[in-house]
């Protein structure tokens, strides 16, 4: 078998329609497009969301709330999955390995669902009080990284 013995497979390649060739093709004169209107002339291009003149959804729809632009977003890691990495000093990298969290550059921030047993020394960029505490009781040290 060579390039020069490769074929479609039958029916899955349709011949374009052929439109604007004539009365006799059955779709000549205006091709299928009807008469008079936006749609009818060449180099219309409809915009995203246009309602025909209409005022379109996304402006009906009433605006609410406030975005704020400087939010930062937290991975969120509860300390019972915490408990079942072996590791006495838990970082980031140790948090991906682990796949609790996607990326090393995530913000992480733990929160206090669960217990924790051993002592371990825990790097995250933000700790809930009672995270904290629990970790603290534990013996262990609650370490915040550089602000992100």
């Amino acid at each position: 078998m060579n390039l020069s013995n490769l074929h479609p497979a039958k029916n899955s390649r349709k011949k374009r329609r052929r439109v604007g060739r004539g009365p006799g093709s059955g779709r000549g004169k205006t091709a299928g497009r009807g008469t008079k209107g936006q749609k009818s002339i060449s180099g219309y291009s409809r915009k995203r969301g246009f309602e025909g003149g209409q005022m379109p959804l996304s402006r009906r729809l009433p605006k609410r709330g406030f975005t704020n632009i400087f939010r930062k977003e937290y991975s969120e890691v509860n300390l019972y999955r915490l408990e079942k990495i072996s590791k006495n000093k838990i970082e980031l990298k140790d948090l991906v390995k682990a796949r609790i969290i996607k990326k090393e550059s995530e913000a992480v921030k733990v929160l206090g669902r669960g217990d924790i047993s051993s002592s371990k020394t825990i790097y995250a960029h933000k700790f809930s009080r009672s995270a904290q505490k629990k970790i603290e009781a534990a013996g262990g040290k609650a370490i915040l990284i550089g602000s992100k």
